[in-house]
């Protein structure tokens, strides 16, 4: 089982009413709201809790890109995964990921991306995301029913300039170049590749069987939000012939650990409102016509009528207004929250329940203070995590670079004889 650190690099200072006044957390949100110097810390922190995190022994180091929007600052994933690669020594590169069809020529990520490689040793995991409607459509002004054929000719010219041994012409419809030669190339002679999605794609889905990649969920409804939609990706897998190994399937999930779980209540809940209440986009921001497929809308609209969540529409409202009491947010999945061996206990329900071997684990979330945050990380690393090793562990991983796998094996908190981290262990004696 392998566990990623991730969260929605969110600016944290948002005046109180926002919602009320403003119509969109995408796209549209006023930028004289945003203290630069302030934004500047916050990716400072970031940068801080992910080093952490690859101390404590997280498998990956997880970083997205979206486009004008306080919810996640993060216009170039890249940056931040440079800051990274050079300054952490265990963990995977996870960039989940680079919009492609949003990069003319497309080379500039088979570039950005090997420079990542070379960097951290060989520690990258690549995703090509299609992206949000908001990013894509509307930040970036590409036509929606271009995204798809935009994102496929990307994907194929990234691959073939890791490849390719000699210089090559490249003439596709929306790139037409003469010379392709990229210096240097990736360490790894095959980088894993990631395609994230949100939204039940068949397109996507066809993607990630065909090639064999690793197909990540990236909701932060939770469990009884996305297992309809996971269920039915297994099972189309399954019907495609497509490998069924957990490890290439993951998923995101936000996690509020706490040495109690009034502890857990009193450090997590306002950030989990904050994060829920200022991060919707306007509904037409959503889905514009044309992004969505006619053979993916069909099958969403059949899988709805055939499947039964245990989310009501009106959960769905409370929760993006921030109107569930913490231990709603719970029991409904949005988090998962309390001591270690609660979060422990209903992690390995959630793991089995939807047979993923990645783990994107959320340990910031809105505008919880870095002390908090980092003290959710630790806790996570060391109680947490070690404890669930052995799901899967019977499965290879084919989609996490070889070399952070074996590092993080040698240097990240393990399970000893009594039922204890070797961490725990040290710091036990040392209290004593």
């Amino acid at each position: 089982m392998k566990f990623h650190w991730f969260a929605e690099v969110t600016y944290p200072h948002l005046p109180a009413d926002f919602r009320e006044r403003y119509d969109s957390a995408w796209v549209t949100p006023p930028a004289h709201l945003c203290d630069p110097l302030k934004a500047g810390e916050t990716y400072k922190m970031f940068i801080r809790l992910m080093q952490l995190a690859d101390q404590v022994g997280f498998d990956g180091l997880t970083v997205n890109e979206h486009h004008q929007t306080p919810l996640a600052m993060t216009p170039s994933p890249n940056l931040l995964a440079a800051s990274l690669a050079s300054t952490t020594q265990n963990a995977a590169i996870v960039i989940v990921g680079n919009s492609l069809a949003l990069y003319n020529p497309p080379t500039r990520v088979a570039e950005e991306y090997a420079y990542l490689d070379c960097l951290s040793g060989g520690r990258l995991t690549a995703g090509f995301v299609l992206g949000t409607p908001m990013d894509s459509v509307f930040a970036y002004g590409k036509p929606p029913v271009e995204m798809r054929e935009r994102f496929e000719e990307a994907r194929q010219l990234i691959l073939r300039a890791w490849s390719e041994p000699e210089p090559f012409a490249f003439n596709g419809k929306y790139n037409q170049l003469r010379y392709v030669n990229i210096w240097p190339r990736p360490v790894q002679k095959k980088v894993p590749i990631w395609v994230p999605g949100g939204g039940g794609s068949v397109e996507t889905w066809d993607l990630v069987i065909k090639h064999d990649y690793c197909y990540g969920h990236l909701s932060f409804s939770g469990l009884y939000s996305s297992k309809p939609l996971v269920d039915a990706f297994w099972e189309y897998v399954d019907q495609q012939g497509g490998t069924t190994n957990p490890h290439r399937m993951a998923f995101t999930q936000i996690v509020c650990v706490a040495n109690t779980d009034a502890e857990a209540e009193k450090n997590y809940y306002q950030a989990v409102r904050y994060f829920h209440r200022n991060g919707a986009p306007k509904p037409e921001f959503a889905n514009p016509a044309g992004y969505a497929t006619l053979k993916s809308t069909k099958f969403m609209a059949d899988l709805a009528k055939k499947t039964h969540s245990k989310l009501t529409p009106e959960d769905r409202v409370r929760a993006a207004r921030g109107e569930m009491s913490f231990w709603e947010y719970d029991e409904k999945g949005y988090i998962i929250a309390g001591t270690p061996a609660r979060v422990r206990q209903r992690l390995r329900e959630l793991i089995t329940d939807l047979r993923i071997g990645q783990l994107i684990a959320t340990p910031h979330m809105g505008n919880v203070a870095e002390d908090i945050a980092a003290e959710n990380t630790r806790l996570f690393g060391h109680e947490v995590a070690p404890y669930l090793r052995d799901l899967w562990a019977d499965q290879p991983d084919h989609w996490t670079p070889q070399i952070s796998q074996k590092l993080v094996a040698a240097n990240a908190p393990r399970m000893t004889g009594n039922g204890k981290t070797v961490a725990a262990a040290k710091e036990n004696f040392a209290a004593k």
